[in-house]
């Protein structure tokens, strides 16, 4: 265990206080479990800081150079040798069976979305040692029967032409990407589009009526439907408009931590009456609390407790990254202050200050997961809950989508 992910874990053994036989046990229980990761990233790798040194003094644009360091900090586990055994040995610590991985950077354009589905098919082409693509949730279990780890991939918005010729016409992609093997897609991310209205507008002005053409879309394919990022009303009616699960993949409880980013009730029973699921977030501002691995077992506990186990995964929404990735990015000169990205889209107090504490993060890291499953078992937790908390929940639903899509794979 390297010295980043140790000092992480002691900082969330610390707070949790577990006794011996807590610890041995949820450890033990972590090891013999399919994990996933119902909304995440894989491991980052650390620029080649001389590279996007060399690339800003022939003049490349802002665009390249985006595109340039975010193909690395995804691939380079691939392609440079100190950094791929960095990658595999976080994802050992994690114990993470699957992650269902962002594959879609965020908005509708076809163009734009395939570009990390690429990089992430690529590495795991590249790893087939250790990771796996995997095309159903037949793929995960047998990943982890082989000691192996495996991406199931999430489209970060539902790609679309925006031609707006015809309704049937700006669905065609939503079938072509599934084919590409994206399983799962946020009908919204922060702001408004044709939709709905992400959780960011403050009309909350619900589904629209192409958003239904797009749900019934999705449901006869078979991909799953994510309000993760949608606004309550636009979750609300999606998920009344869904004849198969949907799910919420990385969130939290207002009654909990009112926040943009969680969902009320009336919003989770609603994605719980379609027989899906609500993942809940390390991200310390929606958690709220206390901000730390006790704030997301806080979340946890509640659907638990309030909707029942079958309701609840972990979706972490975050990432380790490569211990060079600091002493990477100080070799590139700066660049100018940057304007909001369009999809950077927050009320002006969503993140405050005091949810930006060091210790919150690293009780939070992506590779303490078995100290999240250590922390349901103190909780009293049995076993089997604790299993569909970690995995079957999320191959429940996934299955359930697929075949009312007309393939089990």
């Amino acid at each position: 265990m390297n010295k980043k992910i140790k000092e992480a874990r002691d900082v969330a053994l610390d707070i949790l206080k577990p006794s011996p036989r807590d610890l041995e046990h949820g450890l033990e229980l972590h090891r013999h479990s399919v994990v996933c990761d119902t909304y995440g990233f894989a491991p980052r790798s650390a620029i080649d800081g001389d590279a996007v040194q060399a690339a800003i003094e022939s003049g490349a644009s802002k665009a390249e150079l985006q595109d340039m360091e975010e193909d690395m900090g995804m691939t380079r586990c691939a392609t440079a040798e100190e950094e791929g055994k960095e990658f595999r040995e976080a994802w050992d610590e994690a114990g993470v069976t699957c992650i269902v991985q962002n594959a879609g950077e965020e908005g509708q354009d076809p163009q734009r979305l395939i570009k990390r589905l690429a990089r992430f098919t690529y590495v795991a082409d590249s790893m087939r040692d250790f990771l796996v693509r995997a095309v159903g949730p037949d793929d995960v279990v047998e990943a982890h029967n082989q000691d192996k780890h495996c991406f199931y991939m999430s489209g970060n918005g539902v790609p679309l032409l925006q031609e707006w010729v015809s309704v049937e016409e700006e669905l065609r992609y939503i079938r072509i990407f599934s084919q590409l093997g994206i399983r799962i897609m946020h009908l919204t991310y922060n702001r408004r589009n044709m939709i709905g209205d992400g959780c960011a507008e403050p009309a909350n002005g619900g589904l629209s009526d192409f958003g239904r053409a797009v749900v019934a879309e999705m449901n006869k394919i078979g991909v799953i439907a994510d309000v993760a990022h949608s606004g309550w009303q636009t979750s609300l009616e999606a998920a009344r408009a869904s004849t198969v699960p949907m799910v919420a993949s990385h969130s939290g409880c207002c009654t909990v931590n009112e926040h943009i980013r969680c969902k009320p009730d009336e919003v989770i029973k609603a994605i719980v009456d379609t027989d899906g699921y609500i993942g809940i977030c390390c991200i310390p501002s929606f958690l709220g609390g206390t901000g730390d691995i006790s704030a997301l077992l806080d979340h946890v506990d509640y659907v638990a407790k309030t909707f029942g186990p079958d309701r609840v995964t972990i979706g972490t929404d975050t990432a380790y990254a490569s211990r060079k990735s600091e002493s990477e990015r100080n070799k590139v000169s700066g660049r100018g202050k940057s304007r909001v990205r369009w999809d950077g889209f927050w009320p002006d107090d969503a993140f405050p200050e005091r949810y930006r504490d060091e210790r919150m993060v690293k009780s939070l890291a992506w590779t303490n997961w078995p100290l999240f499953t250590v922390g349901l078992v103190q909780r009293g937790y049995s076993d089997d809950d604790i299993q569909k908390i970690l995995g079957g929940n999320m191959l429940r639903v996934a299955r359930a989508v697929l075949e009312a899509g007309g393939t089990s794979w």
